[in-house]
């Protein structure tokens, strides 16, 4: 982490709807620079949820997801597809070994971009993978240049989603599928609502995103790119009752490996970051990130029981 950008930017992401879309480029890189080591810390390497079934770990869920997205998608070895906004490249990999697919990684954080390039080689699969740095706003690719395109939880930062998608409309051959799984407000977010307007707020700012909407404007938004809607699903709904897509935030999660994610494990987290920091191991501003990432998921985990929010509103549209 920068400790210059960690001291800094701490407040930087409190910002207007009209100023976060304005600056939506810097907001999104800068907050990758700040908190990536955190999202692998307690994460792993795809930043994404899935619905969950009893009995089913937290990372198996994240790969049937996956997967089932690559399904849908109809990928198969011959396939040249795009991951719009790639991460550190997680689900890239999953679905490269899943499908013997080859698959470009557009990313706009730089760091993010070395990291991915680095778990691509020690994985053997730099020559399924590879990661562009570039901005999914102006695809640097030609034109119908891929048979499918995938975005995972990663075009909620567009401050334009008609654009993004028509950037990615652009990049398909005639007939190319695009799934996207978005993070939305439902139709129980109620505008007006002071706690709901709150979360909605916290969870905009702690994430770096321009403004969520809900799933009608997602769709009005393909209408708009030129896309024909095959199939739409919030995949929430998917989860089993006891395991909802929250789950992972809460203080539920009784395993080793899922400590980090749960409300204890953020705090234990947190004080440790806060040590570090006075003991100058740690750069100034890490905990000031660290609280800011435990606001936002606390955040989420309202949101989710209350159920105004979704971070997996599935859309399968074809060029």
């Amino acid at each position: 982490m920068n400790a210059t950008k960690a001291a800094k930017y701490v407040g930087y992401f409190d910002k207007e709807v009209l100023e976060r879309k304005e600056n939506y480029a810097s907001l999104v890189n800068t907050y990758y620079e700040l908190v990536t080591d955190f999202y692998e810390f307690g994460w792993g390497r795809s930043f994404h949820f899935a619905p969950r079934r009893r009995g089913e770990s937290f990372k198996d869920s994240l790969t049937r997801m996956e997967r089932y997205l690559a399904q849908k998608l109809g990928l198969a070895q011959h396939s040249v597809v795009l991951d719009a906004g790639c991460g550190v490249g997680g689900p890239m990999r999953e679905i490269a070994r899943y499908t013997g697919a080859r698959i470009v990684g557009i990313n706009i954080n730089a760091d993010q971009v070395t990291r991915a390039r680095k778990y691509n080689r020690a994985a053997q699969l730099d020559g399924q993978c590879s990661v562009v740095h570039g901005d999914f706003m102006e695809l640097p690719v030609e034109d119908a240049s891929f048979d499918a395109a995938f975005a995972i939880e990663a075009t909620c930062h567009a401050p334009d989603r008609t654009a993004s998608f028509s950037e990615i409309a652009r990049a398909l051959r005639p007939g190319g599928l695009f799934a996207v799984q978005e993070w939305c407000m439902t139709d129980a977010y109620e505008p007006g609502n002071p706690l709901h307007e709150q979360l909605k707020h916290d969870i905009e700012v702690g994430d770096a995103l321009p403004e969520l909407t809900g799933t009608n404007a997602v769709d009005e938004a393909f209408i708009a790119a030129g896309f024909e809607i095959l199939m739409r699903r919030d995949l929430r709904q998917d989860s089993d009752p006891e395991l909802p897509w929250y789950h992972p935030l809460t203080g539920r999660e009784l395993s080793l490996s899922g400590l980090p994610r749960t409300q204890f494990g953020r705090k234990l987290t947190n004080r440790f970051v806060h040590l570090l920091e006075k003991l100058r191991l740690a750069p100034k501003g890490t905990k000031a990130v660290s609280d800011m990432l435990m606001r936002t998921s606390d955040a989420l985990v309202a949101a989710g029981e209350l159920g105004i929010f979704t971070p997996m509103y599935f859309v399968l549209a074809r060029r």
